[in-house]
């Protein structure tokens, strides 16, 4: 989520999101089951014990609004969506009910989507893509709730043109996939989830300070991040990379990897007093799509999730480069051919793979940490290989990774640590 940049050419101010409902009490259990399975970014597989844990405190806090792909039901069965389901993530910049948290809604009373992540999660269930899309991009516009757009903006102005509906409506033309659910966060949630988690161990490979964030930390090595702190690094962009938007989203994938680990691998899925926490924290700060509320889909979506290993958890950045003229001219235009190539593959439900030059590049904001753990030994197979059934949902292996050079990211397994500024 960004710190100060340019609103000259955002949208004119606009009407909120679209009227949030209150959830009916039956459907409040199973929604705290999912909804942290559901929103990546925030806590990507938590929420699936909430069950049975006070959800009655929870149930006001729920809320929801509606998009396109509302008015179609899910399937019973998750995994019936042909060719796998997408999930879009947005962070919104408010600073209506943030505290004061990058000014007030006197200095600033709009509304912009400063991070914007779609999940595709494959129909076999073994494997996720997560896409950032640059906040600077400049895409086209399709009609949205508050008018059209004559000309190409970039992507963070879709919220002022109608809320999460625009910005789902935006992301189904730059990317040609159905958004089957969204969900919307704020400063105030990412803060809130980042504490109820205890915080998620982030590597930096040199001092980085940001003026513009508040972020400072002083040295090379690890920092536990919690709080406001949690929020200065993900939207520090002038402290990580080359400064651009392309730097920072490699920088935010490191805090993202590392919270996948955290969460699979320690005690948070058996320990329900975090989770818990987890639930209040979310369900304070998310705004859903109503089908989000299905109860068997929150589950289904939740139990996937837990079970994807952290290999084939893959986060990659929307090809772009700054190097752009016209419309493009001090923001982040797209690099066409390698973009195509990449929804190619997430259409035809292929995992996705990166080469070695993933992490490098001139706008990298991560470099590979060097004192990552040894990766497990592997076993040697028996002299006669024995066959093993291959049970539904089990994702314990996926089809062979389609590799797209030129693609930037990293797996959920890869220790990476955030470069300093190297302008």
């Amino acid at each position: 989520m960004s710190e100060l940049r340019d609103r000259s050419n955002r949208a004119p101010k606009a009407a909120g999101l679209a009227r949030h409902g209150r959830l009916k009490q039956s459907a409040v259990w199973k929604t705290v089951l999912g909804l942290i399975g559901g929103t990546l970014a925030v806590a990507l597989i938590a929420g699936f014990s909430v069950a049975g844990i006070a959800v009655w405190q929870l149930q006001s806090n729920i809320k929801t609004v509606k998009i396109g792909q509302d008015s179609v039901a899910p399937p019973p069965n998750i995994a019936s969506y042909q060719g796998g389901f997408n999930i879009l993530l947005v962070g919104s910049d408010t600073r209506a009910g943030q505290g004061g948290i990058g000014g007030t809604v006197a200095q600033d009373s709009g509304a912009l989507n400063d991070v914007t992540m779609l999940m595709h999660v494959a129909q076999d269930q073994k494997s996720a893509t997560v896409v950032s899309i640059p906040r600077d991009m400049v895409v086209p516009y399709p009609k949205c709730p508050h008018g059209n757009v004559d000309a190409g903006l970039p992507i963070n102005n879709s919220l002022a043109y109608g809320g999460l509906a625009c910005t789902v409506l935006v992301v189904q033309k730059l990317t040609g996939l159905t958004i089957q659910f969204a969900g919307l966060i704020t400063f105030q949630g990412v803060i809130a989830m980042s504490d109820a988690v205890g915080g998620v161990d982030v590597c930096v490979a040199g001092p980085i300070k940001d003026p513009y964030t508040g972020l400072s930390l002083p040295a090379a090595g690890t920092y536990n991040l919690q709080g406001a702190q949690a929020l200065a690094f993900l939207r520090s962009r002038h402290g990580v990379g080359d400064g651009s938007d392309l730097g920072r989203i490699g920088s935010q994938q490191v805090y993202l990897s590392a919270l996948v680990r955290k969460i699979k691998s320690s005690g948070t899925l058996t320990d329900l007093g975090k989770l818990y926490s987890i639930a209040q924290a979310a369900t304070q700060n998310i705004t859903l799509s109503q089908n989000f509320t299905h109860l068997d889909t929150l589950v289904s979506v939740a139990l996937v999730l837990k079970n994807i290993p952290l290999q084939n958890i893959v986060f990659v950045q929307y090809p772009g480069t700054t190097a752009g003229t016209g419309i493009y001219a001090g923001k982040v235009q797209p690099l066409t051919s390698v973009a195509n190539a990449l929804f190619a593959a997430i259409k035809a439900d292929q995992p996705v793979g990166l080469d070695k030059n993933a992490l490098s590049g001139a706008h990298n904001g991560s470099t590979t940490d060097p004192n990552a753990p040894a990766a497990p030994a592997t076993t040697a197979p028996p002299a006669t290989p024995v066959a093993t059934p291959t049970l539904p949902g089990d994702s314990s292996s996926a089809p062979p990774a389609t590799v797209i050079p030129g693609l930037k990211g990293q797996s959920a397994a890869t220790y990476t640590c955030s470069q300093p500024y190297r302008g």
